[in-house]
């Protein structure tokens, strides 16, 4: 899809004050956010520049909407006679968040495309992901900055996407028998989405749970496993043959395999 035949850029365009996207984000907005338009949600932007963008979702998704906008520079208030939520406040302030959600309750889209550090947002994460109502959405914006050194600091261990892998990790431990994490957002966190320069967080408590086996009790095959098996052109098949022993020799094939795919991992 071409950008400029998205709504969201459409929108974009028909906003009177200034503001700053990329073009690949359009369609990913479109994409996420067209089931939430005409309809009566909290919608949260961090980061509100020049106010462009305050103007470019009300325009998408429609007057039903309350548009909240949150930042530090205390300028933003102008807009609030436009019918906008102003909120001054620091973002990687827990605080500030408590404060937040005792005011507003549960929300339903919030994007992130504040200060950008990896501080900022993951604290916004942890604070946020909780507060989203099951079927909503918490957007992060501008994950490149994880790659960027200048002003960044990064690549870094405890930059945003790494967080965001871990976070992946992190829903996997519903299947049974996998570690749990010391600190989990699981219970919250359906599915994450990652797209360039983008995350998405997608949050459903009731689709959050504890992976199980069911099984439908038909009639079984009793199907033999090849998984382990040795390919008759290998060595170890050779080998295998020639002393005549039993075993598969898997654990030295998962090795040698495993180094075959370090390329991939470069």
């Amino acid at each position: 899809m071409n950008y400029k035949n998205t709504l969201t850029f459409k929108a974009f365009k028909k906003s009177k004050y200034f503001s700053l996207k990329y073009i690949n984000y359009f369609p990913i907005y479109d994409t996420l956010l067209k089931k939430f338009r005409n309809k009566k949600i909290i919608f949260v932007e961090i980061g509100v520049f020049s106010g462009g963008s305050l103007f470019m979702w009300r325009n998408f998704f429609g007057k039903k909407a309350k548009i909240i906008g949150i930042d530090l520079n205390p300028d933003i208030k102008r807009f609030e006679k436009y019918g906008f939520d102003i909120i001054l406040g620091d973002q990687s302030s827990n605080k500030f968040w408590k404060k937040f959600f005792q005011k507003y309750g549960k929300v339903d889209v919030i994007l992130d495309d504040g200060g950008h550090t990896n501080h900022q947002q993951i604290t916004t994460v942890n604070n946020c992901v909780p507060n989203v109502k099951d079927g909503g959405i918490l957007i992060t914006e501008d994950v490149h900055t994880s790659y960027i050194r200048d002003k960044w600091y990064n690549p870094s261990k405890y930059s945003f996407i790494n967080y965001s892998k871990k976070l992946i990790d992190d829903i996997n431990t519903r299947y049974p028998g996998i570690k749990k994490q010391k600190f989990s957002l699981s219970k919250y966190i359906y599915s994450i989405q990652s797209f360039e320069s983008l995350t998405v967080f997608n949050i459903n408590r009731k689709l959050s749970k504890i992976n199980r086996e069911v099984r439908n009790n038909k009639l079984s095959t009793n199907p033999k496993e090849f998984r382990a098996s040795l390919n008759k052109d290998s060595f170890f098949f050779k080998i295998k043959n020639f002393f005549n022993v039993k075993t598969n020799f898997t654990y030295l094939v998962f090795l040698i395999n495993s180094l075959k795919l370090r390329n991939f991992f470069k």
